[in-house]
């Protein structure tokens, strides 16, 4: 055999053998780019990608390569994402192949449950060979540390549950009214309708109110009017007389009842009520009412109406007895005012015997103070006294919740719930409860179940917030000015809309602040990021902690928290 053609053949094998038989190499750092870097919470998941350039020649043909990126934090704590494997030419799997002379590139999709304690993390990831029967291990590689956590500042917990509100008025306004009516171009009061039922029951109405400590006379009106048939000028001076002597004969019966206080006496006239024939003759049975309906619509001028009515002889007639009488009277109505008990009577009674409260008045008392154990006292005894009210129970939950005693705000919102089924507000609350347990398909279901209520959109942003959908999550938001949605208007970047959200938050808190130093690492403000640390600490301490850890703040000192 020709020797030089032994050794082009003898240096072809030695490069065989060397795409195939030697060991893979450790892997560098340098080869590996994560995204993003920091890594960052969606939801309650650490999701990410790692990218590995693999240089040429160094991806040995037949190895296959099984790469698990882990988090590592503390002493030992860890928690690995699922294996992606990646291969040489020659391997005979489902992994991403690398050439070896030419290199390549690996994507390694990670999604890891968020734990607080990988704020301070690092991420790795473990390398294991397979290659010629045989199974070895490469030094893991770092490829970043450190997780932004921000989105996990919304939980359930932190959604106020919906409250049953109380139907206590401190005003009820009640109306009465009479009508004094008229005989055909005639403005004079009869005695027969001075007689009449409803007249009388409304001077009665008005001597009880003016004796009554509870019950003020808010105003009397009168109105008066002309049945629309006659000349205009006619028509007009019949309906102020109307109007003169029907607001002659109030004056005369208020001072005659020596009712002096009575807001003020008012009146107005109507020369031709069409308005009212019309309303009269839709509800009538008149022959040919439609025809009449549409002379209504097709002639706007009063004139024009009255004659094209009169040419409808058939019907005139009808008109004339049966709804053209109902248009000749005064209306009397006079308001009066019954007022509740003061909030200083009402906790009196409360103290004394709450029993001699009704059920709307306990519940409005719960509103009068902030403190949560008085609150839930207040509850508890409404739910004594009224046990088939669900709105007792709802509250109570409620409260329960604020103070983090979930089983018993369970209890309460299932009895709620169980006095009321179609009620909105334990459906949300029991919404929330499921949220907290992370069984996020039932906490959806209940929150379909309790939409309108005001509540329900914080809450179902929160929901969306969790499974890291952000734009439905601002889209559920609206426009509710919470620390919830805030949250998503940081996450999606819209720092002017979180601005004004955290600025109009009506009682702002220790998160308040927290995102609003958030947002001001964010926008590079640091006086804006320490003033609202610290007043986030003073509220609540254990926020000192969090931010020493929060890359958020990765670019300030915060020793002197």
């Amino acid at each position: 055999m020709n020797k030089g053609f032994m050794l082009v053949a003898f240096g072809g094998l030695v490069l065989t053998l060397t795409g195939c038989s030697k060991k893979l190499a450790a892997f560098q750092s340098e080869y590996f780019v994560t995204n993003p870097a920091p890594l960052e919470t969606v939801g309650e998941k650490v999701p990410g990608q790692i990218t590995v350039s693999v240089p040429q020649k160094f991806m040995v043909k037949n190895a296959k390569v099984t790469a698990t990126p882990v988090l590592t934090w503390g002493y030992d704590g860890s928690a690995s994402a699922p294996q992606t494997i990646f291969q040489g030419e020659n391997v005979l799997d489902n992994g991403q192949v690398v050439n070896y002379d030419r290199g390549g590139t690996v994507t390694i999709p990670f999604s890891i449950d968020y734990r607080p304690e990988m704020a301070q993390s690092e991420l790795f990831v473990d390398l294991n060979v397979q290659q010629g029967g045989k199974t070895y291990s490469l030094p893991r590689v770092k490829v970043g540390e450190g997780v932004i956590a921000t989105s996990t500042l919304a939980s359930a917990a932190t959604v106020r549950p919906a409250v049953a509100p109380d139907k206590f008025q401190k005003v009820i306004t009640e109306t009465y009214s009479a009508d004094i009516h008229f005989l055909i171009n005639q403005a004079n009061v009869r005695s027969t309708e001075t007689a009449s039922k409803d007249y009388i029951v409304l001077n009665e109405k008005l001597r009880e109110a003016n004796a009554a400590p509870n019950m003020e006379i808010a105003g009397v009106t009168v109105n008066s009017f002309a049945s629309p048939e006659g000349s205009l000028e006619f028509n007009t001076q019949l309906a102020e007389k109307r109007e003169k002597n029907t607001t002659s004969l109030m004056e005369g019966q208020l001072k005659k009842d020596k009712i002096t206080e009575f807001g003020e006496l008012t009146s107005s006239f109507t020369p031709e009520d069409w308005e009212g024939f019309q309303k009269l003759v839709e509800k009538s049975n008149i022959q040919d009412k439609e025809l009449i309906l549409s002379v209504l619509k097709m002639y706007k001028d009063p004139q024009d109406r009255e004659r094209e009515i009169r040419n409808l002889s058939s019907v005139f007639n009808e008109l004339a007895d049966q709804i053209l009488p109902q248009l000749r009277y005064s209306r009397v109505m006079a308001k009066v005012n019954v007022l509740g008990k003061s909030d200083e009577e009402l906790i009196n009674t409360f103290n004394a015997d709450p029993s001699r409260l009704s059920v709307d008045e306990i519940l409005y008392i719960a509103t009068l103070t902030d403190d949560n154990t008085k609150k839930m006292a207040v509850y508890r005894k409404t739910s004594e006294l009224y046990p088939q009210d669900y709105r007792a129970f709802n509250n109570l939950g409620l409260t329960q919740y604020a103070a983090k005693d979930y089983n018993a705000a369970e209890t309460n919102f299932k009895r709620a719930r169980q006095i009321a089924p179609d009620a909105k507000e334990p459906a949300m609350n029991l919404g929330l409860i499921s949220m907290l347990r992370q069984d996020y398909t039932t906490a959806n279901e209940a929150f379909g179940r309790a939409a309108g209520v005001p509540e329900a959109a914080d809450a179902l942003g929160v929901y969306y917030l969790s499974q890291g959908d952000v734009a439905k999550a601002n889209t559920a938001f609206g426009g509710v000015r919470t620390n919830n949605a805030a949250l998503g208007q940081l996450l999606a970047k819209d720092y002017t809309a979180a601005r004004q959200t955290l600025a109009s938050i009506p009682n702002p808190d220790a998160i308040t602040y927290y995102l609003t130093a958030i947002l001001g690492a964010r926008t590079g403000n640091e006086s804006m990021v320490m003033s609202n640390l610290r007043q986030a600490g003073r509220l609540d301490s254990s926020l000192i902690s969090r931010a020493k850890s929060d890359r958020e703040f990765s670019g300030y000192n915060l020793s002197f928290l």
